[in-house]
């Protein structure tokens, strides 16, 4: 086999950014499984020993014959790039070349390996300067492993000034759970002092791997979507969002962004998630979100810093749409996506039709309703509260009040109109900061006596309303103008306890759907509740066995 390690020309190594590679024990795991990824490796096994100061990391990928394990550990040698031209069409997670000559200056490193369709393996120690010490023959699978023993051993003051050793585990933890997420279809296992620490089994889709790492998130809590990027070759956008009606957080923790196979960091990108976001989760709440961007390499530039988080990306604007577009698609409620809208929690604990104090208005017309081409038909109303609706694969129940809340906030955010009004509405004592505030969202007020104040122009909803003085005074108690346009929205959306006729209802279910985010209102509150079909077959047991259920 030809050996593909080779020695960066010195004008490529002055193109790469300076700066160490090896700082932490996070960092040694990461630069390792990097590499093997990069070997192409569908299983990986970290094994570590935080007091002894050793990382082993193994993996099943292509391996290495003698000659690139000779050159492996020289300063900027690499397989990944050759030349300065490639630095501008970087496909690998490694190009540097300087990952395991940073280890022999900080460590003692031993590397076993055996190529695929090898007949004999290699185990190789090298000394300080990256050259080989020893060699000799190693009875290995196809594969490399990869050990550091007594790290930063001659650097004592690094090991001083390293956190913790629950706090360095945490982060191994976590630079784990963010490789696995852009390679999922790898299996990772983790030990720790000789016990297995946690496992994260490969899975087809991101989607499908996320609930290993959250726990408390279901599979049904999140929707993955994959678009090809149009009139731009080789480029797509994965995305997988926790449905906001479903799932939420504390903390912007779970706004996560990949580019090519690695987690980064990126400002511009993740307030264009969280902007994507807005009113559809309650107040101090931030969505579940990944986010992988495949980008032709030309678009990119890894060589900003020393541990790759962070890049230079070309069109910035245009990936920002996206993005949006992208959120706001997958936010709405289709033909396509409907069964994955479903509740999957117990329906006996959902809803109990047989309460006697249950009002319905049911027609039985609504079957024979011309608006066939709607997903969802409306067939009565619970309580004047709920609108009970029918789809193919079941029924909804959809919050009347607060699905009016979210068709009116989206049209005043579409058009946010004030319109004059013949006799000005008075408003009595109002403080400073409250004028300014009304003055602020564009209200028309001027003084008109003593402590009075006299509005002559309101938002076109609350002109009819007989309690636009208190929704005025409602206004002027702060936020910014969408926060005034989610209050109007509030007081004009139809009331819970309003009985509604089937055509008012099946209005408003149309209006609804065609909503950007239907999901939730706009202080994040769910706005229906689904029940599949087959949860209700299960509930009323229509699967038995005739005979069984008749005592046979």
């Amino acid at each position: 086999m030809v050996s593909t390690i080779q020695a960066l020309p010195t004008e490529v190594v002055y193109l790469i950014t300076a700066g160490e590679v090896i700082d932490s024990l996070v960092a040694v795991v990461r630069e390792l499984v990097e590499n093997s990824l990069d070997a192409g490796a569908t299983r990986i096994v970290v094994s570590l020993w935080p007091q002894l100061w050793r990382v082993r990391v193994a993996d099943n990928g292509c391996g290495m014959n003698l000659d690139d394990l000779q050159q492996a550990a020289t300063a900027h040698s690499t397989s990944k790039i050759h030349s300065s031209a490639d630095l501008w069409k970087i496909s690998s997670l490694g190009f540097r070349g300087e990952a395991l000559h940073s280890l022999t200056t900080l460590a003692n490193l031993e590397v076993l390996s055996r190529p695929l369709g090898g007949s004999e393996g290699w185990r190789i120690n090298y000394n300080s300067e990256g050259e080989v010490a020893e060699v000799d023959f190693a009875a290995i699978a196809p594969g490399t492993v990869v050990t550091v023993n007594n790290l930063f051993a001659n650097c004592e003051n690094r090991r001083q000034g390293l956190p913790a050793t629950n706090q360095q585990l945490k982060a191994v933890q976590g630079v784990i759970q963010q490789i696995a997420l852009c390679h999922p279809h790898v299996n990772y296992q983790v030990w720790q002092n000789d016990k297995e620490w946690f496992t994260i089994c490969p899975a087809p889709t991101v989607g499908k791997l996320i609930p290993q790492i959250l726990p408390q998130v279901r599979q049904d809590d999140l929707h993955e979507v994959n678009l090809k990027i149009p009139n731009l070759e080789n480029s797509s956008l994965h995305l997988v969002i926790g449905l906001p009606d479903r799932c939420h957080r504390h903390r912007p923790d779970w706004v996560k962004v990949a580019i090519n196979g690695r987690m980064i960091k990126s400002p511009e990108l993740e307030q264009t998630i969280l902007s994507a976001f807005y009113k559809t989760l309650p107040r101090d709440r931030y969505p579940v979100c990944f986010l992988h961007l495949t980008i032709s390499p030309e678009q990119i530039n890894w060589n900003r810093n020393p541990a790759k988080t962070e890049i230079y990306l070309n069109e910035l604007p245009f990936w920002q749409e996206q993005i949006t577009e992208a959120i706001n698609k997958s936010l709405r409620i289709s033909e396509t996506n409907i069964k994955e809208s479903v509740h999957t929690t117990r329906v006996s604990n959902l809803i109990k039709v047989a309460e006697s104090k249950g009002e319905y208005n049911f027609n039985s017309s609504s079957s024979q309703s011309s608006e066939n081409e709607n997903y969802l038909k409306a067939i009565a109303q619970l309580s004047n509260t709920y609108i009970v609706a029918e789809h193919s694969g079941g029924m909804w129940l959809v919050e009347q009040h607060i699905a009016h809340e979210r068709v009116l906030y989206e049209q005043l955010c579409d058009s946010w109109q004030l319109v004059p009004v013949e006799t000005p509405i008075i408003i009595y004592q109002l403080s400073p900061t409250q004028l300014s505030q009304l003055q602020r969202i564009g209200l028309d007020i001027e003084p008109f006596g003593d402590k009075l104040w006299a509005v002559r122009n309101i938002p076109m909803m609350l002109k009819q309303r007989e309690d636009a003085a208190e929704a005025i005074l409602e206004l002027s108690w702060g936020g910014d103008l969408q926060t005034a346009q989610v209050a109007v929205a509030c007081r004009s959306a139809i009331r819970n306890g309003t009985k509604m006729s089937l055509p008012e209802m099946q209005t408003l279910l149309d209006n609804w759907q065609r909503t950007r985010n239907p999901r939730t209102c706009p202080h994040g509150r769910p706005i229906y509740l689904s029940l599949e079909e087959s949860a209700l077959a299960r509930f009323f047991r229509r699967n038995w066995v005739i005979g069984k259920s008749h005592g046979i």
